[in-house]
């Protein structure tokens, strides 16, 4: 009888810790936030989400994960955006997100629209706690110009994640009047955090862009933006490796210390390695590398320029940027240019400040790298 007796008390123990986990919905450790996949929003504000990579998530407003939570994307995950310029995904400080796709299967987001256009949705945001110099000084906080939240600190080291094999499209709703979302945006995010293999297509904005923060990225394919391919400034002291940039309306790469103090400190200081630049640029004043206001401290090795207007740009007006090239604050080496239109250098300075070899850029000089091959659009 005892025996018996146990056995049901088991039996109900088991039911009722399975009925448990249903009833979080969320696939992840326990969390109040409710998943429901047909509108997906809201803030997750404990435990961890996690999706599942069968089902398909419309994205119908603003999904936040705040201090303290966590969501997992597993790869071939798709997220479908149709909440316009609403709808975006923010990692506030304190959050964090794990992006788990591969070459076979990455994570996708995308506009909901049977017929997608730049602008259709916001973009991934991510706010972190390493150092910027928007507030003017070391430490200072500052808030997102998209999503509003805070970003900035000391921790330069700080963990916001693992962002790995993920394509954004049709991003850059406007946020604001004179304000609109990039691809991704990373908001002083620090080195703890894994930015590798992202694609930013057909933006209607940039398509990356650092803003402040010690994160190092490799991996980065930006097509088809807006405004321009891959954008940093306010004292980002990070690394980039194997970048691919092409048909960008304006810069491919735009580099800027402070767009209001052009000396503020900490300096941008940029280390940049095996880079392609593609068909960037309209006009002169955009070209293959825009060197911008104050522009910082650059190490960059094995860039390959193709097509578009100039090779570098930086405006006459621009002394902070003159200064630092006079003082010798920029060692760009093996650099090639391949049919630019126009000038090498257009703007406040001659051609001394770079050397000029022969190179692949990100691995097949103009054409798309290998390793870019598969899950890029």
């Amino acid at each position: 009888m005892k025996k018996i007796v146990l056995s049901i008390l088991a039996l109900a123990t088991l039911t009722f810790t399975s009925c448990s986990s249903d009833d979080d919905n969320n696939g992840g450790t326990s969390s109040s936030f409710v998943l429901d996949a047909d509108n997906f929003k809201g803030d997750i504000n404990d435990g961890e989400v996690t999706l599942d990579s069968s089902t398909e998530y419309n994205l119908t407003g603003a999904l936040i994960i705040k201090d303290g939570a966590k969501l997992t994307i597993p790869a071939g995950t798709v997220i479908k955006a149709s909440g316009g310029t609403n709808a975006y995904i923010a990692v506030a400080q304190g959050g964090q997100i794990f992006i788990n796709g591969n070459a076979t299967n990455p994570v996708v987001m995308t506009s909901a629209k049977a017929s997608p256009a730049p602008g259709d949705w916001g973009g991934l945001v991510v706010c972190g706690k390493a150092d910027t110099n928007k507030g003017g000084s070391t430490g200072q906080t500052a808030s997102a110009e998209v999503s509003s939240l805070t970003y900035g600190g000391t921790v330069n080291n700080d963990n916001s994640g693992s962002i790995k094999f993920l394509r954004l499209e049709y991003t850059g709703a406007e946020f604001t009047g004179d304000k609109q979302f990039n691809g991704l945006s990373l908001f002083g995010v620090g080195s703890g955090t894994t930015v590798e293999y992202v694609q930013s297509y057909n933006g209607k904005d940039d398509g990356i862009e650092f803003f402040g923060g010690a994160v190092n990225a490799k991996y980065l394919v930006s097509t088809g933006s807006g405004d321009d391919g891959i954008d940093f400034a306010d004292g980002w002291k990070g690394s980039g490796e194997y970048w691919y940039v092409k048909d960008t309306a304006k810069a491919g790469i735009e580099g800027s210390n402070n767009g209001d103090t052009f000396d503020a400190t900490p300096t941008t200081t940029a280390t940049l390695s095996k880079i392609s630049i593609v068909n960037s640029g309209t006009s002169k004043d955009e070209g293959g590398l825009y060197l911008k206001e104050g522009t910082g401290v650059w190490t960059a090795n094995d860039i390959f320029i193709s097509g578009g207007v100039s090779g570098f740009f930086m405006k006459s007006s621009d002394t902070v940027t003159a200064q630092h090239i006079t003082d010798g604050d920029h060692d760009i080496t093996n650099v090639q240019f391949d049919g630019i239109s126009g000038d090498k250098v257009n703007g406040n300075a001659s051609e001394g400040f770079f050397t000029e070899a022969n190179n692949t850029g990100a691995g097949n000089g103009a054409g798309l790298p290998t390793w870019a091959q598969g899950w890029t659009k």
